[in-house]
Order: C-alpha cells, then sequence, then structure tokens
C-alpha cells in the first residue's frame, strides 16, 4: 500500500512542478493515443465509413471522426482527476482579464452564426447535422481541455509569464493539427490549417482570461468547427461552394491574426507556483487584468 501511496505521490509531484516541456509531453501522449484510437476504429469499422466524404452520413462522422476524440476526452478527464486538478481546471480561473478581452469571443460568435445562417443544409440530412454538432462539442472539450486548460495550468506551475502561456499554449494547440499530414492533406493546407489555429488559440486563451472560465472557450470552441464543417462540407478544406455570410466569416481570420498581435503587447500577468490563488480571479495583482 506504501508503495501504491508513493508511486502516486511521485506521479502527481512530477506534474505538478509544470513547464513547457510537460504540457508537450502531454500533447505528444494524447496526439499519439488519439492516432491508435483511429487505427483501431478504422480497423474495427472501417466497413462504416466513407474515406472519400468525411460528412457522408452519420456513421462516417461518429466512427470516422468522433469516436476517437470521444475516447481522448475520456484519456483527459482520468489524466486529470488522477492529478486532482478537476476543480482547478474548470473552477474559477486565477487571474483576471480587461476589457479589451471580449473582443475575441465576440468575434468568434460573430463569425460562428454567419456559417451558421450561410450554410445550405439543404446538403445534408438532419441526422448528419446533428452528428456534425455532437461531435463540435466533442473537439471543443477534447481540444479546449487539454491546451487551454492543461497546457496553460502546466505552464503556469512553471512560473512563466502569462504573455508566454498564452503564445506556447496556442503554439502547442497549432501543433496538434500538424497530424493532418498523416491524412493525406497537402502540405499548404495544413501549414494554413496551423496558421489559423494558432490565431484561434489566442482567441480562445482571451475568452478563457476574460470569462474566467474553461467552460466558455470549450463552448465557442464547440460551435466553431461543426458550423465550418458544414459551411465548407468538409474538415479543413473546402469541398464546396461557399455562401456569401460564410465567406464573410472568413475574415474571422484576419481579425483573429490582429487580435493575437496585440495581445502579445496587452497581455500581461503572472499565476506563478507560489503566487497562484486557486479559485480567484482578480482584477489587481497577481491577477492582472492586463
Amino acid at each position: 500500500m506504501s508503495e501504491q501511496v508513493a508511486v502516486a505521490s511521485g506521479w502527481k509531484r512530477f506534474w505538478e512542478r509544470g513547464g513547457w516541456w510537460r504540457a508537450v509531453l502531454l500533447a505528444a501522449v494524447y496526439v499519439a493515443l488519439y492516432l491508435a484510437t483511429g487505427k483501431l476504429v478504422g480497423l474495427l469499422f472501417g466497413s462504416q465509413i466513407d474515406d472519400g466524404d468525411p460528412l457522408a452520413d452519420v456513421p462516417t462522422i461518429l466512427f470516422g471522426t468522433a469516436l476517437a476524440i470521444v475516447v481522448g476526452s475520456a484519456i483527459l478527464l482520468l489524466f486529470s482527476g488522477s492529478l486532482g486538478w478537476l476543480r482547478e481546471l474548470f473552477g474559477r480561473q486565477p487571474i483576471g482579464g480587461s476589457w479589451w478581452m471580449w473582443i475575441a469571443p465576440a468575434i468568434v460568435l460573430a463569425a460562428a452564426l454567419l456559417r451558421i445562417f450561410g450554410t445550405d443544409y439543404g446538403r445534408y440530412s438532419v441526422g448528419v447535422v446533428i452528428a456534425i454538432y455532437l461531435t463540435g462539442l466533442c473537439i471543443g472539450f477534447a481540444e479546449e481541455l487539454l491546451t487551454r486548460g492543461l497546457a496553460v495550468n502546466l505552464l503556469r506551475k512553471g512560473g512563466y509569464s502569462e504573455r508566454v502561456v498564452m503564445l506556447l499554449s496556442s503554439l502547442i494547440f497549432s501543433l496538434l493539427h500538424s497530424v493532418n499530414l498523416l491524412t493525406g492533406q497537402p502540405p499548404l493546407t495544413v501549414l494554413a490549417t496551423m496558421g489559423f489555429t494558432f490565431v484561434f488559440g489566442v482567441a480562445m486563451y482571451l475568452t478563457l482570461r476574460v470569462t474566467g472560465s474553461l467552460i466558455w472557450p470549450i463552448l465557442l470552441h464547440a460551435i466553431t468547427d461543426p458550423s465550418t464543417m458544414l459551411a465548407v462540407g468538409g474538415l479543413d478544406e473546402v469541398h464546396g461552394s461557399v455562401n456569401e455570410l460564410a465567406t464573410l466569416a472568413g475574415l474571422s481570420t484576419y481579425l483573429y491574426a490582429l487580435l493575437a498581435i496585440i495581445a502579445i503587447f496587452l497581455v500581461r500577468g503572472r499565476v506563478g507556483r507560489k503566487d497562484a490563488v486557486p479559485g480567484l480571479a482578480t482584477p489587481q495583482g497577481i491577477g492582472s487584468a492586463s
């Protein structure tokens, strides 16, 4: 029993030290498990998946995309629970946000609404639309828990400034999408996706700061991916004509990029090992809103 306690204590101490390389290690292990799960799902349910169209039907969406993400979400929850971090991750953020950070969730929501109202739903069955939004919820949960939750927490425990936390967590989020190369996507498409996910990651970090809760980045992310999939007819690339409203939503990428540049100069503060106050969001001092 004492050996088990010692192992558990050592496991927790290892991750409590934080640091950028632990955040990268966690992301790399997650990606490896996600890819392995995808391979296993392909072996078991390959006959249910249309390889030519990721949005072809409900089984293709659920088995081709959603199932591996659901397994990944469960793994992340188990990992967080093993460290006793669930309340820390989903509780109130230990540092507040400034008024200008509200621009981030406003852009995300506006872009999502433009795509929602600009989608030709006649191309899809009701079941496909529901399946895509359920998949989007899973994607939002898994990717935000990993990057704006666990990665941000590890970086803060490492004592980095919030500017560095924002940039490194967004970089990790961007690098997650480099695995699209393994699916046969053209390198330029993957690079464009990585560029977008970096600046979108900054917007999600700002949303985390200004709302004070991981729930809001999860929900905004959860409507961004499915509304994009339905608007363009595919995953990370266009498979059909795009409505004018959806085209207008595409301008949000430039707004994210501009906001990311502004954030580099304006984001301040630090939540270090000695300074962190779990569950507290304050406008001054360590919880500086700027």
